[in-house]
């Protein structure tokens, strides 16, 4: 996007700017105060900007990955772009159709060996930018985009003995770390890689995932500390050289994948990404008998459903007393 200036135009505000061939453009604004002014400008100029052609796919997808400034989408439209703009970004939205995605599906699937679930997501994303650009008027419609159907969470979770042989086998400490406290916190890896110290009290004996500026839409909890993580954290902060608790060499550490498939090669285990730690220690609360309403504040969920929906089955009374209805070897018993 061209920078784009605000200025006064008939005791009202315009918008400027200078197109590609280095011709001004100016547009009269109705917005009365300079702060709504300059959120107008954007539209305005998304709008009447547009190529001759007509509005493409690159063009949306840009436009809205520049609305979401520094939410985290934004930062995963940066990989998931490269696929979808190869295909369908020189496409005018209208072009898009069921046949095109499929075909796009398995151009991903089959040539590229990606995951039935990263098509999804990808997809996923294309809809969001078309459906935004008719939110700002730079179409009228945006078409349906097929998706395959999302695939099922995956089953895998460990257990106790798998869980002490991964953190036995992080040799690096800040690997050792950020697993222990994974595990501890059941949190998200981006939230362990943000949390700063001043968000560990050790006083009240609590770990505040939450970023202050609520930057990231995924659910972060404030949870308390137990002894595994007390003793961590309290080994960690003697050493501390950045505000960040897991550091590296005095730096901030951004990834822990790399880090991460080795321990768990070196503990034997196959099957197992980062996520898999969330989910594990989830299955272990609700296995454990923890109510459903604290596994969901734990987990920072927005609603008790959306746990209840992937881990009630995990608690050990689930569904039982439908069963014993379902016990019908004891009907004579009862009648006698």
């Amino acid at each position: 996007m061209p920078e784009i200036s605000i200025g006064r135009l008939r005791g009202g505000f315009c918008v400027y700017w200078r197109d590609d061939s280095g011709k001004r453009q100016r547009y009269q604004l109705k917005a009365r105060t300079r702060k709504a002014a300059e959120a107008e400008a954007i539209d305005v100029y998304r709008v009447r900007s547009q190529p001759i052609g007509g509005v493409s796919v690159e063009n949306c997808w840009t436009s809205y990955r520049a609305s979401l400034r520094n939410r985290p989408t934004g930062k995963t439209m940066g990989y998931t772009g490269k696929p979808v703009l190869e295909h369908f970004g020189h496409l005018r939205p209208d072009h898009i159709t069921a046949e095109t995605c499929e075909t796009y599906r398995a151009l991903r699937t089959e040539r590229d060996k990606c995951s039935v679930g990263t098509v999804h997501t990808e997809l996923g994303h294309l809809r969001s930018a078309l459906r935004y650009a008719v939110k700002v008027g730079m179409i009228t419609t945006a078409p349906h985009i097929w998706r395959p159907a999302k695939p099922m969470p995956k089953e895998r979770y460990l257990s106790h003995e798998e869980i002490a042989a991964l953190i036995e086998a992080a040799n690096s400490p800040h690997i050792r770390l950020a697993i222990t406290l994974l595990l501890g916190t059941a949190g998200r890896v981006g939230a362990i890689l943000d949390l700063e110290w001043d968000r560990v009290d050790f006083g009240l004996g609590v770990i505040n995932l939450r970023l202050p500026d609520a930057a990231t839409r995924k659910g972060r909890a404030v949870v308390p500390m137990n002894g595994m993580t007390r003793a961590a954290l309290s080994v960690a902060h003697d050493a501390a050289l950045t505000d960040f608790v897991v550091e590296y060499a005095g730096d901030r550490v951004k990834s822990i994948r790399k880090g991460f498939h080795n321990a768990c090669e070196r503990a034997g285990l196959e099957d197992v990404t980062i996520h898999t730690l969330r989910h594990s220690a989830a299955v272990h609360m609700v296995s454990a008998g923890v109510p459903m309403q604290k596994v969901s504040q734990y987990l920072g969920h927005s609603n008790t459903a959306i746990t209840e929906r992937v881990y009630a089955r995990y608690a050990p009374s689930h569904m039982q007393d439908a069963a014993d209805v379902l016990n019908f070897t004891n009907i004579k018993k009862a009648r006698g």
